[in-house]
C-alpha cells in the first residue's frame, strides 16, 4: 500500500468565500459567557440520560488554566460536566494549550510539565454519580517529535512522570494556509508528516510502546495514509474524524468536501494500524454553527448535524477501529456533555450491542491499552 506521496500544491483560498457568521476560531466564548450560554438549556432536566447503564470511556479531552484564565477547564470543570449522568468510568487525557509545562529548563523537556500535572491532579478515581471514575487513565503526551532520534530523551522523562499511565503522543499537524490558519496560536510547518526529521522522531515511539494521534484536517488525510504505510508497527489515531473544514474558503465547497474527505477516509481505514475518534464535530471549524446560535444544541439537533460522519466513519473503519470522545472543554461551543453522549447514543441505536460497546469503551481501551477498564466496562453490561 505505498503511496509515495508528494505535498500538495499549495491553495489559493478565497477568504471571501463566506455565508454564515464569522469564524473566530475554536474558542469563541469564554469561560464565563459559555456558562451564560449554557444556562439558557441546562443539561438537566432539559435532557433525560439516554441509557444511563452504558459504560463510556471518554477516549480524548482535557484540562488546562485556572480560574483566572479567561479559557480554562480544572478537573473539577470536568466533573461538574460528567455529573449529568452517564456512566463515564475513565478517560483518556490529551495533551492541549501547553498545559502545564514547565517554564525553566530545556525547552524540548517543557512539556514533560503537563504528564506531572495530569498525574498529580487525576492519582485516584473520582466519585460520579454512577460509580467511580479514573480521569486520565491513559496520558497522550505533548513531545516535538522533529527532534528526530533525541526526542528518546523526551519520551523516557515522560514515561517516568506518567507512572505508568502514557499511551502516546501527539505533535500538532493541523496546518491550514487559509482563514482557520490565521487562527492557529503555533502552526505547524506544512506537510509534517511528510517531514524526514519528524519521521525520525515518530520512529522513537514503539521502544516506548507508544501510538501516535494526529490531528489534522481533512486536506491532511493523505499525508497520514503515507505515514501509515511507512510505519505500519505504529498505531496512528486520526483526531476528530479528520478534521473537516466547513468555514471560509470551504463553506462554499461543503459537498465537494465531504465527498473528498469521505473517499481520503476509505483510503485511509484500508491501512490496518490506523484508529479513528469520532467527536470533535462541536468545534465551529466544522461549520455546523451551533456556537452562533441562542442556545446550545439539543441531542435531536447534534444528530441531524453529525450522523452523515458518524456513519461514514463506521463505514470505512468499522466499529473495532472507532472511539467515540468528548473533545471537552472545545465541543462545550456547540453543547453540553450529557447532550454530546446523547447524541452518540441516539445515532448508534440501529447498532449492535457489541458494535455500541466497541465506540463506546471498547476500542479506546484496546488502543489506549486499558485492560482494567474494559473488563470492568463488561462486568457491568454483564450484570
Amino acid at each position: 500500500m505505498t503511496s509515495a506521496l508528494k505535498p500538495p500544491l499549495a491553495r489559493n483560498p478565497t477568504l471571501n468565500v463566506r455565508c454564515g457568521p464569522a469564524y473566530r476560531g475554536s474558542l469563541p466564548r469564554s469561560v464565563e459567557a459559555l456558562k451564560k450560554w449554557h444556562a439558557r438549556l441546562p443539561d438537566s432536566p432539559a435532557e433525560e440520560v439516554l441509557d444511563p447503564a452504558m459504560p463510556i470511556v471518554d477516549a480524548h479531552h482535557h484540562l488546562f488554566g485556572n480560574s483566572n484564565d479567561e479559557q480554562h477547564y480544572r478537573a473539577q470543570d470536568l466533573q461538574r460536566d460528567m455529573a449529568g449522568g452517564h456512566r463515564v468510568i475513565g478517560t483518556v487525557y490529551v495533551e492541549a494549550y501547553q498545559s502545564g509545562w514547565r517554564q525553566t529548563g530545556p525547552e524540548a523537556l517543557r512539556p514533560v510539565g503537563e504528564v506531572e500535572m495530569i498525574v498529580g491532579l487525576a492519582g485516584t478515581p473520582v466519585a460520579g454519580v454512577q460509580g467511580a471514575c479514573q480521569i486520565a487513565a491513559g496520558i497522550v503526551s505533548s513531545a516535538d517529535l522533529t527532534l528526530g532520534e533525541s526526542v528518546a530523551e523526551v519520551l523516557a522523562a515522560q514515561m517516568e512522570a506518567g507512572q505508568g499511565r502514557l499511551r502516546g503522543v501527539r505533535h500538532h499537524a493541523a496546518y491550514d494556509n487559509g482563514l482557520v490558519g490565521r487562527f492557529i496560536k503555533h502552526p505547524p510547518k506544512p506537510h509534517l508528516l511528510l517531514d524526514p526529521a519528524f519521521r525520525k522522531g515518530l520512529a522513537q515511539l514503539p521502544q516506548w510502546g507508544l501510538s501516535f494521534d494526529a490531528w489534522i484536517y481533512h486536506h491532511q488525510v493523505n499525508e497520514l495514509t503515507d505515514l501509515a504505510d511507512t510505519f505500519p508497527h505504529i498505531p496512528l489515531v486520526l483526531n476528530h474524524v479528520g478534521g473537516v473544514i466547513g468555514v471560509g474558503e470551504f463553506e462554499a465547497q461543503r459537498a465537494d468536501v465531504l465527498k473528498s474527505w469521505a473517499m481520503d477516509l476509505r483510503n485511509l481505514a484500508l491501512r490496518p494500524n490506523v484508529r479513528v475518534k469520532v467527536g470533535g464535530m462541536g468545534m465551529p471549524v466544522f461549520g455546523f454553527g451551533f456556537e452562533h446560535q441562542p442556545r446550545p444544541a439539543t441531542s435531536a439537533e447534534l444528530v441531524q448535524a453529525w450522523q452523515p460522519l458518524i456513519d461514514t466513519c463506521l463505514d470505512a473503519f468499522g466499529s473495532q477501529r472507532c472511539m467515540f470522545e468528548s473533545n471537552f472543554p472545545v465541543d462545550k461551543q456547540s453543547c453540553g456533555y450529557t447532550t454530546l453522549w446523547n447524541a452518540f447514543k441516539l445515532a448508534t441505536r440501529s447498532l449492535s450491542p457489541d458494535e455500541r460497546k466497541a465506540l463506546f469503551y471498547r476500542t479506546a481501551c484496546a488502543t489506549y491499552r486499558l485492560p482494567e477498564l474494559e473488563n470492568a466496562a463488561d462486568r457491568m453490561g454483564a450484570a
